[in-house]
């Protein structure tokens, strides 16, 4: 076999038509062994002699995609030190492009006996390990390009390849839980229908199944566990692992943005599926265990602020540089249109604190490629200081847990200051203003993967995660959730009457207010996960999405939660760029405010109602004739006018329209009555009209402008 010098950039395995250039850095190894696998079970071992700084390299002529490999790292073996290099344990190569196969839990793949964690294990985990995959970078993108979609027209929904897809009625059953179901006619007809603009994928880099949960019988359904930044998740490909699950990925792409549907990836980089010092060795650990992982004091232990045993390094160039590749290629060569960061706190942590100016923020923020698609933060990870909602810089958006966490209290009668319903409504500027960004940093949403699906939220007081194996001890324990009176599933007419008014109350809030509203894949038509707030385990009927009939509540839901979006698309008022004036706008009609808070009687709210209210019963008016921002071609943007009703209280109330903000109104929502969601659904009312809302209710009316 042939074997030249060369080239040590890019990184990984490079295909260029005539053969394949390999290249890895580690600083820990004396000496590095390409291992080329064949489908007999041997393997040709091609030492890595050319070395530049530190990335040891080689080109072979005639290797073509679909060829399997690993390293083989000979260096010490001193966790003391930190180092954990073990020439037995065939490692997946950090840049690889596809990965084939699955990781069968063994001995093997640890660098220590079970027995004896302090001895090093030299048994070879070759056959019980997943390879890395040489891929074909070639791939007919045609007219593809990103629909690019301003935040102010965003509807993101959050969902799971194989959850949303596993149980669809009109896909085929080879499809289905695959990345060429998000490509079907069928997916795409649902999504369009919606009025999704940009699908939220849950992590699609090759993850791991880790140990103890298959051991439970259980896997990683949810993906939180990365072994490969560069690499399609293989177990989601319909038709192979040979590179094949990268030309699928690809495909449902340009398919996605075909329907005009934008695709965010969600990304772990915070950790990685190798553990902590008792976790396998797959690949970095094994590489460059030191310059890929935070250690502690005592370098045989891993600094952990995720929760999963170990934290990427970031103040390492390496894994800065391995990240930065990893985002511009998913850009690139994968076309995906923005990222949200699971964790992001941690990669704001160089040291211990959270740095709001730490380094990959700051080549974020340069960075021609990254800095321009859209990038959401999860501002939170489980370290001390962790919590940094509002904290992140200009260029990032955030989920707003306080919007969460709010909108829920209100809802289900718990006591929240007016002042801070308010806020959350009108886009969060106690949190975003201050720093110069707009509503639109605001990433708004009632429910996630993380915690109770919206039926779930309105049907259970507690948890219940006993499918685990945790002792239902799992999961968050305080989820601001009513069950409206029964615990779980019942058939009285009541119970299930305001359960269904309550998820059309979170709908219509989450719709209506100012930023970009996120839904959780299968909450606009009710799913449940049988009070499980933590499926992250379940990879089963319990967290697939179980699609419902063409008539029936979940259908009735589906229609209201398409009306809703719809309702915010056609109006510009719902989705301001800037933050209300409070007073006012200079240059526009009229001399009443952009917006205006009332209590029910009808009176314009004053300081004493600030300072005693509580946001359970008030109204809003969203002045259409006042909005400031211009549009895209300078000209002035108006529309129609809404008062906006809530009855979050048990009984219900009495209402009176305010005067002096236009006589002639419609009612166009009402969440006691589904059906009322139309320009033309409801009654007329004059200034001064009293309506009944009934308890726990949400009613919006418009005014044409």
């Amino acid at each position: 076999m042939q074997v030249w010098p060369g080239e040590a950039y890019p990184l990984g395995a490079t295909y260029d038509g005539a053969g394949t250039n390999f290249a890895v850095f580690t600083e820990a190894a004396d000496r590095v062994e390409l291992c080329l696998l064949h489908d007999d079970g041997s393997e040709t071992a091609v030492e890595l002699r050319e070395s530049d700084a530190f990335v040891r390299h080689a080109y072979v002529p005639g290797i073509m995609p679909g060829q399997r490999y690993g390293f083989r790292v000979h260096g010490p073996y001193d966790p003391g030190r930190g180092l954990r290099c073990n020439s037995a344990k065939l490692l997946l190569d950090p840049y690889a492009k596809a990965v084939s196969g699955s990781v069968r839990w063994g001995e093997e793949v640890y660098g220590y006996h079970f027995d004896d964690p302090e001895r090093r294990n030299d048994l070879d985990s070759a056959p019980h390990t997943m390879t890395s995959v040489v891929v074909n970078p070639y791939f007919d993108w045609g007219d593809d390009r990103s629909p690019r979609t301003e935040y102010h027209r965003t509807v993101i929904y959050e969902a799971h390849v194989k959850g949303l897809t596993m149980r669809h009625p009109g896909l085929p059953e080879e499809l289905r839980g695959t990345y060429a179901a998000l490509a079907h006619p069928a997916v795409l007809e649902h999504l369009t229908e919606l009025g999704v603009t940009a699908l939220e994928m849950m992590p699609v880099h090759q993850f791991v199944n880790d140990h103890r949960l298959v051991d439970m019988g259980l896997n990683n359904y949810w993906g939180y566990n990365t072994i490969g930044f560069f690499a399609p998740h293989n177990a989601y490909a319909s038709w192979g692992d040979r590179g094949q699950q990268v030309l699928e990925f690809k495909s449902a792409v340009r398919a996605l943005h075909e329907a005009g549907i934008e695709v965010i990836l969600d990304v772990v980089y915070n950790h990685t599926a190798e553990g902590n010092h008792l976790g396998p060795t797959l690949s970095f650990k094994g590489i460059d265990n030191p310059s890929y992982y935070r250690l502690t004091d005592d370098p045989r232990y891993y600094m952990d602020t995720t929760g999963t045993g170990n934290s990427l390094l970031m103040r390492s160039p390496h894994v800065l540089q391995m990240i930065m590749d990893s985002l511009r290629y998913w850009v690139l060569e994968m076309h995906v249109d923005g990222f949200r960061f699971d964790l992001a706190a941690t990669l704001a942590r160089q040291f211990h604190e959270v740095d709001r100016l730490s380094s990959f923020f700051d080549l974020v923020q340069q960075d021609p490629v990254v800095s321009q698609v859209k990038l959401i933060a999860e501002p939170w990870d489980v370290g001390e200081g962790g919590y940094q909602v509002g904290n992140f810089p200009p260029l990032w958006t955030e989920w707003n847990g306080k919007y969460r966490d709010t909108v829920r209290d209100v809802w289900r009668g718990e006591a929240r200051a007016v002042g801070e319903f308010a806020s959350r409504l009108t886009g969060s500027s106690d949190l975003y203003q201050d720093d110069g960004r707009r509503p639109l940093a605001s990433i708004n949403f009632v429910t996630c993967h993380d915690g109770f699906t919206l039926r779930d939220l309105v049907s259970y007081d507690d948890k219940h995660n006993e499918a685990n194996g945790e002792d239902n001890r799992d999961g968050e324990s305080h989820n601001r959730s009513w069950n409206c009176g029964v615990e779980g599933e019942t058939d009285d007419p009541g119970v299930l009457g305001l359960r269904a008014r309550q998820m059309r109350n979170f709908i219509a809030t989450l719709m209506l207010s100012q930023g970009v509203p996120m839904i959780s894949h299968g909450d606009e038509f009710g799913r449940t996960q049988q009070g499980n707030n933590n499926a992250y385990c379940q990879d089963s009927e319990l967290a697939w999405v179980e699609w419902p009939e063409a008539e029936g509540p979940g259908a009735e839901l589906l229609e209201f939660t398409r009306a809703l979006v719809g309702l915010r698309k056609e109006h510009p008022v719902f989705r301001r760029r800037r933050f209300f004036h409070g007073r006012p706008v200079e240059g526009t009609h009229g001399e009443l405010s952009d917006i205006a808070w009332f209590t029910p009687e009808g009176e314009e709210m004053g300081p004493r109602d600030w300072d005693r209210a509580q946001a359970s019963a008030l109204s809003v008016f969203l002045n259409g004739n006042a909005i400031s921002e211009p549009g895209a071609r300078g000209e002035r943007i108006t529309d129609d006018s809404f008062l906006l009703m809530f009855n979050a209280t048990a009984r219900p109330l009495e209402f009176v329209v305010p005067v002096d903000l236009g006589r002639q109104w419609k009612v166009v929502v009402d969440t006691a009555d589904p059906q009322a969601v139309a320009a033309d659904a409801g009654p007329e009312l004059r200034a001064g009209a009293r309506l009944t809302l009934v308890d726990r209710s949400m009613t919006v009316l418009q005014r044409p402008t």
